[in-house]
């Protein structure tokens, strides 16, 4: 009694709710067309809600920050195209305006997405195809950042080069390729079963070779525009390159004529080198007292280089004293001399005379120079030799030395004196 009363009781609370359901499809059936339309505009406003509010994350409510750059050209950036820092997108271009000075676009972005201020900001392409975005590149993480309504000058931005820039960069190229020689290259390729591969590795290469240079764009740019610099200059110098070509061609012409004589030095030189490789060898004891007596040399010829200069270049004439002998005294195949018979000055040394019959062999004076002193006599003189500041004239004897001699030859083992036995030997005349 009491089961049946209770499943009753559930039918009396089910039986309005199946009324209505029964009513409803009632309704639908005979009005069919109002229903299909209705329900299609419901999927509709759905469908365009969930796409504005869910897939393009438009939230009206959300606070916004807007910034606006500028650009010296569009390169292609158009409204509602993506904003990005560091390549991750963050909102969009509201608008891209002109100005006086150019263009300014609009980026906004959430105001929760923190910028920070300075760096780079670029309009970059993701494909071939376009696809512009403008790519925040700030140079730090952390502050100050970006406020609302900041601009970003037109110093601090870049835009790809346009596709007529690229083109009339590429005429100049493309004007210096021979398409015959261009072709055969490319009938080459084709003709072996690998020309797609080296045509592929060529392309690769070619790739490799410009993004490298790009990498070094600013050393690039000053490397060529050195060039240009150095190759002006030779294109100046051409005519003296010419004549530097044409004395090579003669001198090796003529080397060529010495062939047998360059292989004879040749053939002698490693047995020469071995020669001074046993003389090093065998004086390698004293090679570092010869090293240091070099060095001596080397000082008091530093100090003396004006003396050599004014001797093998003199200021007095042109050209050097070797030339000047070269071309004065060996001429028209023989050695030529000038006899003057015009007296000239002449110089009395002032030293004892010697019996010029005595056989043997004086010491020689050590102080020989010249007492007359006139500017006139013996100006390529040792006496007016340049030297090094408050050296002696080597040529003037101190006092007291006027009458010095050399010191006298040793007398070795292996020799020893003759007396003389000849006449007696006379005074020279007074």
């Amino acid at each position: 009694m009491t089961a049946r009363v209770h499943r009753s009781g559930r039918a009396r609370l089910i039986e309005p709710v199946c009324r209505i359901l029964l009513a409803a499809a009632e309704f639908a059936t005979r009005r069919r067309l109002a229903v299909s339309t209705i329900g299609l505009a419901l999927t509709l406003v759905l469908g365009l809600t969930y796409m504005i509010f869910g897939a393009l994350g438009v939230d009206p409510t959300a606070a916004t920050t807007t910034v606006r750059v500028q650009l010296a050209d569009s390169g292609g950036l158009l409204p509602g195209q993506n904003v990005a820092l560091r390549g991750v997108p963050i909102g969009h271009v509201a608008a891209v305006d002109i100005t006086r000075d150019g263009l300014v676009a609009t980026a906004t972005f959430d105001a929760g997405t923190r910028i920070p201020a300075g760096g780079h900001v670029a309009v970059k392409t993701l494909s071939m195809a376009g696809e512009q975005y403008l790519d925040f590149e700030p140079d730090r993480d952390g502050g100050p950042y970006l406020a609302d309504g900041a601009v970003i000058p037109v110093a601090n931005t870049s835009t790809p080069a346009p596709l007529w820039k690229t083109l009339t960069s590429m005429e100049g190229t493309l004007a210096q390729i021979d398409p015959a020689r261009l072709a055969g290259i490319i009938g080459e390729l084709g003709v072996g079963p690998e020309g797609p591969r080296k045509l592929g590795e060529i392309i690769d290469g070619g790739t490799f070779l410009i993004s490298t240079l790009d990498s070094v764009l600013p050393q690039t740019v000053s490397l060529l525009r050195d060039s240009r610099t150095v190759l002006t200059t030779v294109a100046d110098a051409g005519p003296g390159l010419r004549e530097v070509a044409t004395d090579t061609d003669s001198v090796m012409r003529g080397a060529a004529g010495m062939n047998d004589g360059f292989r004879t030095l040749v053939g002698a030189t490693p047995a020469m080198l071995t020669t001074i490789d046993a003389v090093i060898a065998d004086n390698s004891p004293t090679m570092v007292q010869l090293l240091g007596n070099l060095l001596t040399v080397g000082q008091m010829a530093y100090v003396r280089i004006p003396a050599f200069q004014e001797f093998f270049f003199p200021r007095g004439r042109a050209g050097s004293t070797l030339g000047a002998l070269a071309d004065e005294a060996i001429h028209d195949g023989g050695i030529w001399g000038i006899v003057s018979l015009y007296p000239r000055p002449t110089c009395d040394f002032d030293h004892p005379r010697r019996q010029p019959s005595r056989p043997d062999l004086p010491l020689p004076y050590l102080y020989t120079s010249c007492p007359d002193n006139d500017p006139s006599v013996l100006i390529r003189g040792a006496r007016n030799a340049p030297r090094p500041p408050g050296e002696r004239d080597p040529a003037v004897a101190p006092p007291g030395r006027e009458q010095a001699q050399a010191s006298p030859t040793p007398i070795g083992p292996q020799s020893f004196p003759l007396t003389y036995g000849g006449p007696p030997p006379t005074d020279p005349p007074k």
